[in-house]
Parts: structure tokens; C-alpha cells; sequence
């Protein structure tokens, strides 16, 4: 077999491959024997009859489709490997030459990792917000935590923000029920957001055994896009009764005496979580500045699988509908054009990050243990509520298994850079990032795309620092 491989772009190469049919007897065999199975010639049991008889009985081209089809993926993975191409992606296949017990020659067009040239990665400088803990933002963690020993009682008054109500809901589009939006008893604390738009203001003021109606847009379902009426019956109202914040609560909700030494320790836990946010902004930053420097060819293909596949997640929940996404845009105050507009920009992104990633990793000659990739199914398998080796069987059924040892690879790759640079806060003061993640922890920190950090993300990282 020859091959040679064409450049077409930065991002894309054309893999030209001869063949000469004695290297492809291998293949005629088993097309003979496949053949074989599916004819059925008299005088011959089945998968038994002569490659002459055949070719006699069904002529000599099913036989060599079949065999095109069999070599053609071979031969194209066998010429990768050759070439040294590093492809993404899948290719575009063109026969462009079958002279039968001659040769056959096919040309393979793909996406190719592009040539990335890294600057000098060792001293880069980011500066990181201050850790200030503010007395609202401990008062605010001690509301939550006398929430959770809270009481709910009844009460005899119009229901107002922050109440727990009882509700029957029914809703309509043009006069017909929408079942999957009806329900009864439902238990609903009002201001959370958790239900259908409009339906805290219908409520609000209402006393038990009151019927509003109002009119919202659907977001799922069948109607999602649609405008439906809304009627919520008001069952009971009731409100929660948090305990006096006082040493007696300190006892009942932690292992401290007094509430001065449970508010220390919530204070040292947001400082805590605050450091935390200091190392993922400090990731963010400096892959950010990364993305800004370094120039990263786009392969067109893999971001429009990306576009694709964002797109399709977008949707999920609207089956698909295009026309009910738009009606929801518009009622976000965007349009679809404005929507795909962000979804290109995200998923270029996105490719352009798991690019550069791939390249420093191959620069630092990063690699992850079987431990690590263990550790990562784990935390995975974990965030979706199943055992690590359901989370194996269904990364394998669809293929992300490597997905995920990439993802844990970059991880490291970009932790091994931030590792390396000078952070410093606002006041000027060093952020010794060890400290924070510690020397494994932070260098398997994972790789994130978006450009700022959510509280998810903080959540996230202090999981993986120790941080229960």
C-alpha cells in the first residue's frame, strides 16, 4: 500500500492511498464467505459455495462493493498511523480509482489536530479577587443553616414571598388541558422560581381555597413556546419559624457550645471557600489570556459537530422544536439568530480550549494514571446519581471513555500551568495555590471552558480539595 497525505489547510489534509488487489485477498475471502451465507445456490449448503460459482451466479460487483466497503475505513486507519496524522473527527471518503484485479486508490479528507505554537508557559501573572468574608455573608450562611431546623406553621393570612403553599395547578392552550402541566397538593415555596412564570405574582395575596389564573409560556412539553392559562388553587399557606440564632441552637446544629464559635467556624468555612474561588479564577484567567495569545486554527467541521451538538442539548427539552425555542428566546428578550450566534461563539471556544489544551499537554509530556481516571469516574458517576461501574458501562456504550481521559488530561495540562505562574490578589498579597489544592489535588483540577467561574464550579473545587 502507498500513501501520501496533501495539505489542504492547517485544519485539514487530504490522505491519497493505492491499494494493489494482491493485498487485498484477505478481504475477497471473507466477502466470498459472507456472500456465501446470504446465496443460496443449488447443490452447495449454505456459506459453502465456490468464489467462481458465485461470481457465475451474482456477478463479480457485489463482491467488490463488498470489499471496497471492508478496506477502504482499513486501509484509511492504516495510513494514518503511517503518516503520523493526528486526525479529528470523521473523514470524507472518494474512490477515485477501481480497475478490477488492478488497484483501487481512494482519497480521505479530515480535520486535523492543527501546528499550535506555545509562548514561553513558565511565569505567567494573574491577579485574583481578595479573600474578605463579610458579616451579611455569615449572617446569611446562619439563616440557611436555622432553615434547614426550621418548622412550618399554618397561618390564617394571604400567602406573601418566602411562604409554603399547598397548590392545585391545571393549565390550558386554546381551551385544551395540557395533562403533564396539571397536578394536585403540589408543595411549593413561593419566590423560589421553581415553577412556571407569573405564578408567584398570581399567588401573592391570596388567601386559602382562592382560584387565580394568568397567562404564561410553556418551556417543555408538548405546548413549550406556547402561550397557556395557568389556574392555581391555594390549598394552605403556611410559614417557616426559624430557631432563635443562640447557643442552645449552636449545640442542636453543630458541635460548638456557643453561637459566637459557630459563626467563627461558618466564617472560617466561607474563607475557606473563598481561597478555593481564588484558584478557579485563577485557572479561568490564565487559560483565558492563553486564548487571547496563542493562535489556534479552527477545524470547521469539529465546530460545527459542536455547534450541533450544543444545539441538540438546547433543545432536548422542547423536542426539538425549533419554532417553540424561538418563542421561548423570545420570551427570555432574545432572538434565534442572536442565540446561535452565542452558541457558535461558545462551541469555537470551546474546540479552540481543548486544542491548546491537547498541545501544552503534549508539550509537558502529560500523562494520567489508571488512579486518576478512576477517580475522575467516581466524582462523575457520583454527580449522576449512579454506581461508577453503571457510569463506566454507559461512557463505553457511547464512546466517551476516552473522552473523559482526554478531559482529565487537559485537566492536568492547564493545572500544571496555572501551578507555575504568579498569583497574586488585589492587595498585592501572594496566593500560594498549593496551599490550596495541595500538589495532586491541583494537578488534577479539571479543565473548564467558560470564562468565569460559577458556584457550581466553586462547589466542585472544594469536593476535589477536601472541602466536605
Amino acid at each position: 500500500m502507498k500513501s501520501t497525505v496533501e495539505q489542504l489547510s492547517p485544519t485539514r489534509v487530504k490522505i491519497n492511498v493505492e491499494v494493489p488487489f494482491d493485498e487485498l485477498k484477505p478481504n475477497f475471502d471473507r466477502a466470498y464467505r459472507k456472500i456465501a451465507q446470504q446465496v443460496r445456490i443449488p447443490g452447495f449448503r449454505p456459506g459453502k459455495a465456490p468464489a467462481r460459482v458465485l461470481e457465475s451466479r451474482i456477478g463479480r460487483a457485489p463482491v467488490l462493493d463488498e470489499v471496497v466497503n471492508e478496506a477502504i475505513p482499513a486501509k484509511y486507519l492504516e495510513a494514518v498511523r503511517t503518516g503520523d496524522v493526528r486526525t479529528l473527527g470523521q473523514p470524507d471518503f472518494e474512490v477515485t480509482k477501481l480497475e478490477d484485479r488492478e488497484v483501487l486508490e481512494f482519497t480521505a479528507e479530515v480535520d486535523i489536530r492543527p501546528e499550535i505554537a506555545l509562548p514561553e508557559l513558565d511565569g505567567l501573572t494573574v491577579s485574583v479577587d481578595d479573600v474578605e468574608v463579610t458579616d451579611e455573608e455569615v449572617t446569611t450562611e446562619l439563616d440557611q443553616l436555622r432553615a434547614r431546623f426550621g418548622t412550618l406553621t399554618g397561618v390564617e393570612r394571604p400567602a406573601k414571598d418566602g411562604d409554603f403553599v399547598s397548590i392545585d395547578l391545571s393549565a390550558a392552550v386554546d381551551g385544551e388541558e395540557v395533562e403533564e402541566a396539571s397536578t394536585t397538593g403540589l408543595s411549593y415555596e413561593i419566590g423560589s422560581g421553581q415553577l412556571v412564570d407569573g405564578i408567584d405574582e398570581a399567588i401573592i395575596g391570596a388567601n386559602a381555597g382562592e382560584t387565580k389564573t394568568f397567562t404564561t409560556q410553556l418551556v417543555a412539553g408538548e405546548y413549550a413556546g406556547r402561550e397557556a392559562e395557568v389556574s392555581v388553587t391555594l390549598e394552605s399557606v403556611k410559614e417557616r419559624e426559624l430557631p432563635e440564632a443562640d447557643d442552645e441552637f449552636a449545640q442542636l446544629a453543630s458541635e460548638f457550645d456557643t453561637i459566637e464559635e459557630l459563626e467563627a467556624d461558618l466564617r472560617e468555612r466561607l474563607g475557606r471557600m473563598k481561597k478555593v474561588q481564588q484558584g478557579v479564577q485563577a485557572r479561568d484567567k490564565i487559560l483565558d489570556e492563553l486564548l487571547e495569545t496563542v493562535e489556534v486554527p479552527l477545524p470547521e467541521k469539529v465546530v460545527e459537530a459542536e455547534v450541533e451538538s450544543r444545539k441538540h442539548d438546547a433543545v432536548h427539552d422542547l423536542d426539538h422544536n425549533e419554532e417553540a425555542l424561538a418563542k421561548v428566546l423570545e420570551s427570555q428578550g432574545t432572538t434565534l439568530e442572536e442565540f446561535n450566534t452565542e452558541l457558535r461563539t461558545d462551541a469555537e471556544k470551546a474546540v479552540r480550549t481543548q486544542l491548546l489544551l491537547d498541545t501544552i499537554a503534549d508539550a509537558e509530556q502529560t500523562s494520567v494514571s489508571d488512579a486518576e481516571l478512576t477517580e475522575r469516574i467516581i466524582y462523575q458517576a457520583q454527580r449522576f446519581g449512579v454506581s461508577p461501574d453503571e457510569y463506566v458501562q454507559r461512557a463505553q456504550q457511547s464512546g466517551q471513555l476516552t473522552a473523559i481521559y482526554a478531559d482529565v488530561r487537559r485537566g492536568k495540562a492547564l493545572a500544571s500551568v496555572v501551578r507555575r505562574a504568579t498569583v497574586t490578589d488585589e492587595s498585592g498579597a501572594a496566593v500560594d495555590l498549593d496551599e490550596l489544592f495541595g500538589p495532586e489535588q491541583a494537578e488534577e483540577a479539571p479543565a473548564v471552558v467558560e470564562a468565569e467561574a460559577t458556584e457550581t464550579e466553586v462547589t466542585e473545587a472544594a469536593g476535589a480539595s477536601g472541602e466536605k
